[in-house]
């Protein structure tokens, strides 16, 4: 009895211990995400006229294949 008694008790903190595992990982997957990102991808304006001789460019490459 006190055997089963001490496997439950193993099963259920290896199980509780598996689970907070699983969360620290996954916050700190977000944390590195989060710090990855550049930090002016947000406040660069996009400039029409880049887009715009940029797709001119790609259309006179492509009518040269």
């Amino acid at each position: 009895m006190i055997a089963m008694l001490e496997f439950t008790a193993l099963v259920i903190t290896t199980m509780f211990s598996a689970a907070a595992a699983v969360v620290l990982h996954w916050l700190f997957l977000q944390a590195a995400f989060q710090m990855m990102r550049p930090a002016t991808a947000r406040r660069i304006p996009v400039r029409p006229e880049l887009v715009r001789r940029t797709a001119q460019l790609a259309r006179a490459l492509a009518s040269r294949r």
